[in-house]
């Protein structure tokens, strides 16, 4: 890429901790099982395991990123990863699982560092290889996310799910170490104020919303605290929406949505993130069922069925981002959703072995980034400098939601067309709960193509 030296030590600063984020995150999917065993406790209470740090980190996306904004993007960056280090070395020495569930909330907050960490590629990198520079760090989540689920598999099997938690605090003091010393400064930030009223108001509302679509599952999507929490959701943060507009210092400036790839990006981003979770949801079920209904792996080789694919997208990953700097975002989101519909076609065709599952996550997966690397590169180019922050929390947040929609769409679906052999206590999702579920990851792609033929495309050439 031909970088100078604080580019290159940005990018190598933001790739070490895209490392880190998901490597932690899908390290502790295969210790959930023996997280419950261990404090006898109910499914619905250790979901909230995985849930906890979704909902904060959604939740604080937008607001670290208008401080990155307001008081410099490497200070915030910092104090995120600061939280993330803390929540992690409780999380290992956790007596009961609400201790280790308000662990993970912790955590949550050091999800800030998602957004933070692509704004401040935009601001070290020139217009024309933010793309690239993001395709990366992109590619980068993919490693992270396939050596978690691999290697937390052993983790939890061999040592205890404990140290999980306790080499990831050991990754994260070494990284936190090397991020201050090396990242480079960046701009001081524009002072601007930062209304926390209307801040609290979007993050109880989005808390709220995640907060149904994480218990209803189990609850039951009328019963009547899932229901209050909805209501209370939508009202706060339409609340949120008319305090924005009326006053001085908004959180998001409401006119700076409009801007129509702003708009674009952030719909797409929604639609994208419940198609890859949905997805996601599916393989994981799919190959750990029992045969016939699945393809009876142990978790160690269902997580092996993804490794091709995190392969296929670290090569990928920049080379998506100098198709976007060539042919612009919008080719490369039409292109993307193509592939994503090629791969879930294959999965309703083919998919009775693990090298058929192989072969379609790869496809699958590959489609998601070529999404995913477009419109943050949208969101970055389109907005003032002074708002990039903000608006990369934002999208993030939106992305997810969706990938909160995504689980609970595929959930609903299995739990509709499930299978109970005759004498056994367990139930497991039939192969047309499966094809429902592919043929709406597809009528998902469908809406995106749509929506991304609205966008304004734009190119940078040399």
């Amino acid at each position: 890429m031909g970088l100078e030296g604080h580019q290159m030590r940005a990018l190598l600063a933001m790739v070490g901790v895209a490392l880190l984020l998901n490597y932690v995150e899908t390290m502790i999917v295969p210790g959930i099982p023996t997280i419950q065993k261990d404090f006898n406790t109910s499914s619905s209470v250790v979901a909230w395991v995985t849930s906890a740090f979704l909902i904060v980190g959604s939740a604080v996306a937008p607001l670290f990123g208008r401080l990155g904004d307001s008081r410099g993007k490497k200070r915030m960056f910092l104090l995120a990863l600061g939280f993330y280090t803390f929540g992690v070395g409780l999380g290992g020495f956790s007596p009961s699982v609400y201790f280790l569930i308000a662990a993970r909330a912790i955590q949550g907050i050091g999800f800030a560092i998602v957004p933070l960490s692509l704004a401040i590629i935009a601001e070290t990198f020139p217009r024309e290889r933010i793309s690239t520079a993001q395709g990366v760090i992109s590619a980068t989540f993919a490693i992270g996310a396939a050596a978690g689920l691999v290697i937390g598999a052993y983790i939890v099997q061999d040592v205890g799910w404990q140290w999980a938690f306790h080499s990831a605090f050991i990754l994260s003091i070494v990284l936190f170490v090397l991020v201050a010393r090396f990242l480079p400064s960046g701009h001081p930030g524009n002072r601007q104020k930062v209304n926390f009223a209307t801040t609290f108001l979007l993050m109880a509302g989005v808390s709220l919303l995640l907060l149904y679509l994480t218990e209803a599952p189990f609850q039951g999507w009328l019963s009547p605290y899932d229901l209050t929490a909805l209501a209370a959701g939508v009202l706060t943060t339409l609340a949120f929406f008319v305090v924005e507009a009326r006053i001085s210092n908004p959180l998001i400036q409401l006119g700076l949505l409009k801007i129509r790839n702003v708009l674009v990006a952030n719909l797409i981003g929604i639609i994208s993130g419940g198609a890859m979770f949905l997805l996601f949801w599916a393989v994981i079920y799919y190959t750990e069922s029992p045969v016939p209904f699945g393809l009876g792996l142990d978790t160690i080789a269902a997580g092996l069925t993804l490794a091709p694919a995190t392969v296929l997208m670290l090569v990928a990953g920049p080379a998506l981002g100098r198709l976007v700097k060539r042919n612009g975002p919008k080719p490369t989101i039409l292109l993307g959703a193509g592939i994503s519909l090629v791969g879930l076609v294959l999965f309703l065709a083919y998919r009775s072995t693990s090298t058929d599952v192989t072969i379609d996550t790869a496809i699958s997966l590959l489609g998601a980034i070529s999404i995913i690397i477009p419109i943050v590169n949208m969101v970055s180019i389109s907005l003032p400098k002074e708002t990039v922050g903000t608006g990369l929390g934002l999208n993030t947040m939106l992305r997810n939601i969706g990938g909160a929609v995504g689980p609970v769409i595929a959930t609903t679906i299995m739990s509709t067309y499930y299978i109970q052999p005759a004498g056994s206590p367990v139930t497991f999702p039939t192969s047309a709960a499966f094809n429902y579920i592919f043929y709406t990851g597809m009528a998902f792609m469908a809406v995106g193509v749509i929506v991304a033929l609205t966008a304004k495309n734009y190119t940078f050439r040399e």
